[in-house]
């Protein structure tokens, strides 16, 4: 039963969705807290939240709009996005996110992200692993480092990690399809990750095909917005496979 997890990214306060992470293609879809409601509504309990200011100047920076969601929503929220020194982590965790979505530090300072996962645990973390052509990109997806991804998932894997947010730049806002063939490939290296799925979702049908695919969750959000997202249709699988709100005791992102 796959997870759905809808995404806000933020920039100026506002929730946005870019294409293939490029700024200049920003589309506004409102406010965070409106929309975080909306999906409430919706029945569903995570969200997934990116800073895209923070991710770009490499600190946070829209904690207001966390705050404000984790203040008047249920929502489970995990947060990233310019998360890159412990400060930030504690502030992140200060205004309400339940986990937070590292991954530039993971390739920066892999130090730092150890004593991380070693003080908040693996639960509270989630390792985020943007790809472009194969290879960990960084800051924003503004660099592209010289890591492997395979590289990069068997570390800290062996480290602990159980939680692993995977983008494929070149799918991300697109419409076009998620790279099932990617995902596929990290669940049979380690059928103990809970991936996260995520760029390219632009239907219903898509994220039922992860499913069958035995991927446990997905992130999705200009599909949603954009009217391509189905929830009624979603609500009436057979055997309840898609799940709206997640696994809460079970889950471990």
């Amino acid at each position: 039963m796959i997870e759905l997890i809808p995404a806000i990214d933020i920039i100026e306060g506002k929730c946005v969705r870019l294409t293939k992470g490029d700024y200049d293609t920003k589309k506004v879809y409102g406010d965070p807290l409106e929309m975080a409601q909306q999906f409430e509504d919706l029945g569903m309990r995570r969200l997934h939240v990116v800073d895209l200011d923070g991710a770009k100047s490499q600190h946070v920076v829209n904690l207001s709009a966390l705050k404000a969601i984790t203040t008047h929503t249920r929502l489970i929220v995990d947060f990233g996005g310019g998360v890159k020194s412990d400060d930030d982590l504690e502030k992140a965790f200060d205004a309400g996110a339940a986990m937070v979505t590292a991954g530039s530090i993971a390739v920066t300072d892999p130090d730092r992200y150890l004593g991380w996962l070693a003080k908040y645990g693996a639960d509270h973390l989630i390792l985020g692993a943007d790809v472009r052509n194969g290879k960990v990109s960084i800051n924003g997806w503004k660099e592209d480092s010289d890591v492997l991804l395979e590289d990069f998932l068997l570390r800290y894997m062996l480290e602990g990690t159980k939680n692993v947010l995977c983008t494929e730049i070149s799918r991300d806002g697109t419409l076009e399809g998620p790279a099932l063939e990617l995902y596929r490939s990290i669940m049979r290296r380690y059928p103990e990750c809970h991936l996260i799925a995520s760029g390219g979702v632009g239907s219903t049908e898509d994220i039922v095909a992860l499913d069958q695919a035995g991927i446990p969750a997905v992130v999705f959000g200009k599909a949603f917005y954009e009217g391509h997202i189905e929830i009624e249709k979603l609500r009436k699988l057979d055997n309840k496979k898609v799940s709206l709100w997640g696994d809460l005791e079970g889950a471990t992102c």
